[in-house]
């Protein structure tokens, strides 16, 4: 099967990834607008994938809406640990994808 992106090959590698040494006369990883390029298609394939995930849980029941709410649990410090900056914007992104997603529910009829 052709891959439909970048991202979809075997492990998420690019086809088109620049070799570390630009030998070849090529991108490399220190090439500042390959870096540029892709931090801009992972910020628009982020952008597409959170849209992707409200839509879903605006059609999910509740139970994996709680389920979702409760993995925020997993990701916040456990006590006695250092929080991580990253990892508690990361579990308040993920209960914001839940509040959002409450906003396109439709409720069944009664």
């Amino acid at each position: 099967m052709i891959a439909l992106s970048r991202s979809e090959n075997e492990d998420g590698a690019s086809l088109d990834v620049p070799q570390a040494s630009s030998a070849s006369g090529g991108a490399s990883f220190d090439d500042p607008a390959w870096a540029r390029t892709e931090a801009e298609q992972l910020r628009i394939r982020v952008i597409a994938l959170k849209n992707l995930v409200i839509a879903l849980l605006a059609q999910a029941l509740e139970s994996h809406r709680a389920l979702a709410r409760e993995m925020t649990a997993y990701i916040s410090p456990r006590p006695g640990c250092t929080p991580h900056p990253l990892a508690m914007r990361a579990a308040d992104e993920m209960l914001s994808l839940v509040n959002r997603a409450g906003q396109f529910r439709v409720l069944p009829e009664a």
